[in-house]
């Protein structure tokens, strides 16, 4: 994926496997997210039950995302072929793409509660380390299946503070209402979620 020169310094171009989903990540620089690697069980699940854990998750089994407002994401192309699931009876939702079973997203179960990670490894191959930086937290490192050592720019205090802040902006200003995965009004998901069991092996 190549970037585009119209396209403001701190932009990422993003597409599923296929190219079938496109879109953009906007002022992606570190001012307005957080560029994390999380080690969390149900991270690794996603990727192995999408058959993408060779190119998702790290040596330590770790998935690299950044968390950011919800109305930041643009899809392009492909929105139809977004779909979302529930791992667990937590209330994340775990979006990807249909076309290719390429995880994207990772978001609330509802719009009312705004904030939105997006898979790195979908975001501009060209760009996306000299826009997002490197990780600023390691989240989970006691599931990694290997030492992953230790990120301190942030403290967890600071790191949830920072979460907060962005989700109060989306509610404050209105924004919540303007991310493309959830219908404005309702702020349902625009696709209906599933629930997997844990017995699942894969994602249709």
């Amino acid at each position: 994926m190549t970037s585009n020169s119209n396209m403001a310094t701190t932009d990422l171009n993003l597409s599923c496997l296929c190219g079938n989903v496109t879109g953009t990540l906007r002022d992606a620089g570190s001012a307005t997210g957080d560029h994390v690697i999380c080690h969390c069980s149900d991270c690794r699940r996603f990727a192995h039950l999408l058959d993408q854990d060779a190119r998702i998750l790290d040596s330590n089994g770790g998935t690299a995302l950044f968390q950011t407002r919800c109305a930041r994401l643009w899809i392009r192309t492909g929105r139809d072929d977004l779909r979302c699931v529930h791992l667990t009876d937590k209330p994340t939702l775990r979006w990807y793409a249909a076309c290719c079973r390429t995880p994207m997203f990772n978001s609330y179960a509802t719009g009312r509660v705004p904030y939105l990670t997006a898979f790195v490894a979908n975001l501009d191959s060209d760009r996306r380390a000299q826009v997002l930086g490197p990780p600023v937290s390691l989240l989970f490192a006691e599931e990694a299946t290997g030492d992953v050592g230790k990120v301190s720019k942030f403290s967890m205090p600071r790191f949830i503070l920072r979460f907060v802040l962005r989700m109060a902006k989306d509610i404050i200003g209105g924004d919540r209402r303007r991310s493309p995965l959830f219908e404005p009004q309702s702020l349902r998901p625009i696709s209906p979620p599933r629930r997997l069991e844990a017995s699942d092996t894969k994602i249709p």
